[in-house]
């Protein structure tokens, strides 16, 4: 039981943690986006759409070269806390969260786009700053886009593997996720752990976007 359980919790904490992170900055991003149309946002939205596109380990592989001890972010990093961030759940989260990045955005960057600028225009004729706009008018009126950019992102979070195998490894009880666990169970010929293994990630998914709609449209 603890074969499963323990890759579970940990894949549970790096997907909430990963989409977390991906949301913030995925809101950021689609409202830059969607109400600001220059050259530069074109081109960082092609940039953002990169890792649908090239393979997860590439992406991982990319990863491992910005993040690992020879780069400047990871010795940055390493002086600072002391530890270096490749081969750790840190580099999990981090890897889950720029493969979610994509899904989450799309979706959210949409909503936005439906708003009509109009809306938006009268409400700040009436004095109303950023963050009202966002809370009483955008909001309101895109949150589908933004609870089906919080569903995909997390899904995508949960199941990822190539990137985090590249830049986290398979390290039971650290970085070892479910995802990692199901690969390494079919390797050993230990198919009644893949079985349930992929049984226990399926449902705890499906569960919590269920609770996630929910909580959502309450």
């Amino acid at each position: 039981m603890e074969t499963i359980l323990t890759p579970l919790l940990l894949s549970l904490r790096i997907s909430m943690i990963a989409t977390a992170f991906a949301f913030v900055i995925g809101m950021l991003l689609a409202w830059w986006f969607a109400f600001h149309k220059t050259r530069l946002t074109r081109l960082l939205s092609v940039l953002v759409t990169i890792p649908l596109i090239v393979p997860p380990t590439v992406l991982g592989y990319y990863l491992l070269i910005s993040l690992g001890r020879n780069s400047f972010i990871g010795q940055w990093v390493e002086g600072l806390t002391g530890e270096p961030i490749v081969f750790t759940w840190k580099a999990a989260v981090i890897a889950a969260a720029i493969a979610a990045l994509p899904l989450l955005i799309r979706p959210i960057q949409a909503s936005f786009e439906s708003i009509s600028t109009s809306v938006l225009d009268a409400a700040k004729l009436d004095g109303a700053h950023g963050l009202q706009l966002l809370r009483y008018i955008i909001a309101p009126l895109a949150y589908k886009g933004i609870l089906a950019g919080l569903v995909l992102g997390f899904a995508r979070a949960m199941g990822e593997f190539g990137a985090t195998i590249m830049v986290a490894g398979n390290i039971p009880g650290k970085t070892q996720t479910l995802s990692i666990a199901i690969y390494d169970a079919v390797q050993a010929n230990r198919m009644m752990d893949a079985h349930l293994m992929v049984l226990a990630l399926s449902v705890t998914t499906i569960i919590f976007l269920i609770l996630l709609s929910k909580w959502y449209k309450s």
